[in-house]
């Protein structure tokens, strides 16, 4: 049995802390899981969130956020959470059932996208995405209209205090500059 070390990465959201197993995780995309019944698809999440006080499972290339209640203590959850992703990872079960249909493709270029929306895609997927990726979570692309980007927050960025601020200050401020037709996020 190979033992794994287990690193922890605090993120800006004080309820969510980033797991780093040492080996790939989601490798192509990311995924969320917000309660019990989508993690259905995932045996690591389906597991996490038997530990009390959980609240969100996101994967991430490399990583693991859990976001706990606001209630719930890290340092009474810690212990189990570094067993249940050691378990996993030497049990050789799939992270997902279906990785194909989980991963993130929001910023996949298609051939029909207007030429705004694949700058938008790019700038999203090599400036923003491993950005917020160090902090555990992730940015979803839905949509642009009338000068609007339209984007989700997930994993430790999701509720986060610094969300805002993020999507005001950093990424506006750059598909701003870089985008004459972005008028807001």
């Amino acid at each position: 049995v190979r033992t794994m070390f287990i690193q922890t990465e605090q993120t800006p959201n004080n309820d969510s802390l980033k797991f780093l197993p040492g080996t790939t995780v989601m490798g192509a995309g990311t995924a969320e899981f917000l309660d019990v019944r989508s993690a259905m698809t995932s045996p690591l999440a389906k597991q996490l969130f038997e530990i009390d006080g959980v609240s969100c499972v996101f994967f991430g290339p490399d990583f693991v956020t859990i976001t706990k209640h606001s209630t719930s203590e890290w340092q009474l959850m810690k212990p189990d959470v570094y067993a249940t992703i050691m378990d996993h990872f030497t049990s050789g079960a799939p992270i997902v059932y279906n990785e194909e249909e989980l991963a993130s493709k929001d910023t996949a270029i298609h051939p029909d996208d207007p030429e705004v929306v694949q700058m938008i895609k790019e700038l999203l997927e090599t400036r923003v995405r491993p950005s917020i990726q160090e902090d555990g979570g992730d940015i979803e692309y839905c949509g642009f209209e009338n000068g609007i980007v339209k984007l989700k927050l997930k994993g430790s960025c999701r509720g986060c205090e610094s969300a805002s601020i993020t999507l005001k200050n950093g990424i506006e401020n750059m598909l701003l500059h870089y985008i004459p037709e972005v008028q807001g996020v």
